[in-house]
Parts: structure tokens; sequence; C-alpha cells
């Protein structure tokens, strides 16, 4: 795991961490594996999807009975993240609160991080 010896790779809002325990109660999932993949204008989208069981390389993070697991790949890029879920008049869904982006496209849906060098600078002098 790319983190720091005693924090949590994320952090889930109270709301985030509600809305995904009932989605784990209703459909039986083990919770939900987020990660991120190549695509969008800012060229990487984050994922999520229901879990049926858990990977022994994601990173485990539980919270007030919800459950996230992240994908190995997008450990170092979700690190530090918080995920909220926020509800309007028009949407309602999870977001994102991540440190390690360095820009967004206008609809919010795809980012672009930081440099790996960067990113893994930070880790060292948060760790130093």
């Amino acid at each position: 795991m790319f983190g720091i010896p005693g924090k949590q790779a994320v952090s889930m809002t109270p709301a985030a961490a509600a809305h995904i325990r009932k989605l784990m109660e209703r459909d039986g999932h083990q919770g939900l594996r987020i990660g991120v993949k190549k695509g969008g204008c800012a060229g990487m989208e984050y994922t999520m999807e229901y879990a049926a069981e858990v990977n022994p390389m994601d990173e485990i993070v539980e919270q007030d009975g919800a459950r996230v697991m992240i994908a190995p790949m997008a450990q170092m890029f979700l690190f530090g993240t918080e995920i909220d879920y926020e509800t309007s008049l028009l949407e309602s869904g999870f977001k994102f609160r991540n440190p390690n982006v360095a820009d967004a496209c206008g609809c919010g849906e795809s980012i672009k991080f930081k440099d790996v060098a960067e990113l893994e600078a930070e880790r060292a002098a948060a760790q130093g």
C-alpha cells in the first residue's frame, strides 16, 4: 500500500458512509470498490462498482459499517481523498475531494492527477 502508517487511505463523510452502508445492506455486497481509469477530457475518471468479494490486494477502509475497497493501481492516486454523498434538486451522487488532482474538467467527471514523482515526494515528506 502506498500510504502513511496509522492513516487511512481515504475517508468518508457521514453521508457517504450511510449511503454505502445502505447499499451494502440492501444488495448484500461486501462494499464498493473504487479506482481510476483512463478517459474523459482531463485524462482520468473515477470508477465505482459493487464488490461481491474482497480482493486481498485491495486497500480496505471501513467506517461506520461502510466498506470501501481501493483497487491496487489506484491507491497512490486516491490517498487522502474524502468521499462524500451529496443530494441536490438536480442530482445526487458520490463526490471525491482529492488532494492529488491537479486539474478537472468543467463537468467534474474527468480529472488529471499530479505527476507521480510529485505525489511520491509529498508522501515521503508527510511520513518524515
